[in-house]
C-alpha cells in the first residue's frame, strides 16, 4: 500500500503544476531569541517562502560559514536547545498546518536527545523532513530508515564532488527533495555560477525524479532568479541570517528592524523567482 504524500511532496508537486520554483528559506531556531525567531518563521510563508528549513543549533557546525555559526551561537546563548526547537515547530503549527518544515543540522544534538525520542517528538510536533549533514548513507539504519518509517522525508546533500559512482548511494533512501550544494566549501562562502550548476543538476536529474533544490552561495534576488531555471527550488540561508545579525543592537538583542528586515528580503527573493 502506498503511503500518503508528505507536505513537502505536495508542495513541490503544486509548484510544478504552477510552473514555479520553490523558495526554500533557512533560519536558525532561537536566533536571536525564541519569540523573535517564532515571529520570523511564522512570517516566512506570507512573505513568499514555500518550504522552511529550521536550523538545530549546535556548538560545532563544521559545514557552516561564519554567518550561520554565529547564528547558532546566538541561539545557544539565548538558551535554545532541541526541546525548545521542537516546541518552536509546535507553536508554528498552531497557525500554519500547510507549509513544509524541515529540521536541518548535525547528528550530535539528535543523538544526545535520543534518536527514537527525537523522531517521535518531531513527528508529533509537525516536522516534515530532516537534513542531517554529517550522517552518511552508510549509516542509514541509525536515523534515515527509522525516519522514513515514521513518514518523515530524509533529504540529502549532493555536491559538485558527488561523482557518478557516489551518486546512487546519496540518492538511495533520499526523499522529499535533493539539496544540491552549488559550491564546494562552507555555507555563505562565494557564489554559485549558474552554468556549472545547470550542468551538475542535469546530471543528477538523470538518476532521480526527486525535485532538486539549489543552495549554498545564494545571496540576492538576482542570483536566485539566475539559478531558478536550473532546479526545482532555491535555498537561501546565510543572507537571511545576515539580515538578523545586521539588525541587532549592540547587546545582540532584536530591534524593530529584525523581523521586518528578514521578511522584506524574502519578499524580494520570492518576487524574483515568480518573475522567472
Amino acid at each position: 500500500m502506498s503511503r500518503p504524500a508528505t507536505r513537502i511532496e505536495r508542495r513541490f508537486a503544486m509548484l510544478k503544476n504552477e510552473g514555479r520554483t520553490a523558495l526554500v528559506t533557512f533560519v536558525t531556531a532561537g536566533d536571536p531569541d525564541y519569540d523573535t525567531s517564532l515571529r520570523i518563521i511564522s512570517g516566512l510563508p506570507g512573505a513568499g517562502a514555500d518550504v522552511i528549513e529550521i536550523g538545530m543549533p549546535f556548538s560545532d557546525p563544521m559545514a557552516d560559514g561564519p554567518p550561520i555559526q554565529a547564528s547558532g551561537l546566538r541561539a545557544l546563548k539565548g538558551g535554545q536547545n532541541m526541546k525548545k526547537t521542537l516546541q518552536l515547530v509546535r507553536d508554528i503549527r498552531k497557525t500554519d498546518g500547510e507549509t513544509p518544515i524541515v529540521l536541518m543540522g548535525y547528528y550530535n544534538p539528535i543523538y544526545v536527545y535520543g534518536n527514537e525520542r527525537f523522531l517521535d517528538d518531531a513527528v508529533a510536533a509537525g516536522v516534515d523532513g530532516l537534513i542531517v549533514v554529517d550522517v552518511p548513507p552508510e549509516a542509514d539504519d541509525e536515523l534515515c530508515i527509522p525516519a522514513l518509517a515514521r513518514g518523515l522525508n530524509f533529504i540529502r546533500l549532493a555536491t559538485p564532488t558527488t561523482d557518478d559512482r557516489r551518486l546512487p548511494a546519496v540518492l538511495n533512501n533520499t526523499s522529499g527533495f535533493v539539496y544540491y550544494v552549488s559550491i564546494t566549501g562552507i555555507t555563505g562562502a562565494g557564489s554559485a555560477v549558474a552554468t556549472d550548476v545547470g550542468r551538475q543538476v542535469a546530471r543528477i536529474k538523470k538518476s532521480t525524479d526527486l525535485p532538486i533544490a539549489i543552495g549554498f552561495g545564494v545571496k540576492t534576488p538576482a542570483q536566485a532568479r539566475e539559478l531558478a531555471s536550473h532546479g526545482d527550488g532555491v535555498v537561501v540561508g546565510s543572507a537571511l541570517v545576515n539580515k538578523i545579525a545586521e539588525s541587532l543592537d549592540k547587546d545582540g538583542k532584536a530591534t524593530g528592524a529584525t523581523v521586518s528586515g528578514v521578511l522584506q528580503l524574502v519578499e524580494g527573493l520570492s518576487g524574483a523567482l515568480k518573475a522567472v
